[in-house]
């Protein structure tokens, strides 16, 4: 089912962007948009182009493939159709000596072909603007984000358990759960806001194969099909009795995303030592998910929570040995890697409808990656879980 974003939610959108910049770059006059993710969060649709955004006139998205796809899917006041910048820039008066532009995502070559016909003499960031707004969810948002997580809870806490057999394999799973996510509605892909980054699901693993290093900043790990292609699972790695099984995969309904973590044990318990790490790993997310409240500083909850585990617990703790990552959590929304983040450096309090994923993991030696990932929404009373509240380690028993 097709939906538009209702104009009254761009709107906001961008009244939100202006204030924002106001508050940080009171000089600003300019600024431009050409990013799948910030195209569609401001315009309802994800055609190629520019939006443009003066500061004192009303934004126009030019469009260059296709303006009729974008009149078709986007409630936007102003889309005009372009061959190239040139057309833009003809109608478009360049006001100030500054661009504010997301310069961690457009490419010097793409950059360049725009400044072509927009001689503006400095490039500024404006990515922490952009991220800065999508953080704080609207009522529309968060509806999408709990649809999402309705079909993550559906999924992984009711439907996986069910499709492990012995001798499968890490990529058989990872092909059949994605064939059923879709089913139940999950959108198809899951995006990243990191510099050229790809994921199809997430990682998948049985036994310590989800301890195997990752090729972008996680906890966990992933062999994938191969070093060509580091996604999925593996091909050759085949489930058997005594493994644990770690899917840690993203959901998306409508563009936007849930990310959760759930862990099954495939045919015999765990050792007890991997078991109660796993629980320490539940706790932990339970206290962060408790002190998700407005006001509340993300650098304050990772300092706590670090200052009270023990040195051998920290030792594999959020990944495993010298491959530690250094948050709790993370904002999700469009992208599974918004902000905020819970880490260090982190000190803007948390605002209510922000959304994060809190994924506290252990590395066991011998086992693999054991802990949990839900996602919460901010409110006055702590985090709300939109994922399930399933603790993992679902014990799953071997056919006969």
């Amino acid at each position: 089912m097709q939906t538009q974003v209702p104009f009254a939610e761009l709107e906001n959108r961008m009244l939100r962007f202006h204030a924002q910049m106001d508050r940080k770059h009171p000089e600003w006059t300019f600024a431009a948009v050409f990013g799948k993710v910030n195209l569609y969060y401001f315009t309802g649709t994800m055609q190629d182009g520019a939006l443009l955004i003066s500061r004192n006139g009303e934004p126009v998205f030019w469009v260059r493939n296709s303006y009729s796809r974008a009149l078709d899917e986007s409630r936007f006041a102003d889309i005009r159709p372009m061959e190239s910048f040139r057309d833009a820039a003809a109608a478009s008066p360049v006001t100030g000596e500054t661009l504010y532009t997301e310069t961690e995502l457009i490419s010097y070559a793409h950059l360049q072909r725009f400044l072509k016909y927009f001689p503006f003499r400095h490039i500024a960031s404006a990515d922490r603007e952009f991220a800065d707004v999508r953080s704080v969810k609207s009522p529309y948002e968060l509806a999408l984000m709990k649809k999402s997580g309705d079909i993550h809870l559906h999924v992984l806490e009711e439907l996986a358990p069910g499709m492990l057999k012995e001798g499968m394999s890490e990529a058989e799973l990872g092909t059949a759960l994605y064939q059923v996510m879709v089913r139940e509605g999950h959108q198809g892909i899951v995006r990243f806001g990191m510099f050229d980054t790809e994921v199809r699901m997430g990682h998948i693993g049985f036994g310590e194969s989800s301890l195997y290093p990752s090729y972008f900043n996680g906890a966990s790990g992933n062999r994938g099909i191969g070093p060509y292609a580091p996604v999925l699972g593996s091909p050759d790695r085949k489930l058997a009795s005594g493994d644990l099984v770690y899917l840690d995969v993203g959901c998306g309904y409508h563009g936007y995303l849930t990310d959760k973590t759930m862990t099954y044990v495939f045919g015999k318990p765990l050792p007890e030592p991997a078991a109660a790490a796993h629980y320490q790993c539940v706790e932990i997310q339970n206290t962060v998910s408790s002190m998700l409240k407005p006001g509340a500083v993300p650098s304050e909850i990772y300092q706590t929570i670090l200052d009270d585990l023990d040195e051998e617990f920290k030792q594999n703790f959020m990944g495993y040995k010298d491959r530690r990552v250094k948050f709790l959590g993370h904002g999700i929304g469009l992208l599974i890697d918004e902000m905020p983040v819970i880490a260090k450096g982190f000190d803007e309090p948390l605002v209510e409808n922000m959304t994060l994923a809190v994924e506290p993991k252990a590395g066991i030696t011998g086992v693999g990656m054991v802990g949990i990932e839900n996602t919460f929404i901010v409110t006055p009373r702590g985090g709300e879980c939109i994922t399930g509240g399933n603790t993992g380690l679902i014990p799953v028993n071997r056919p006969d």
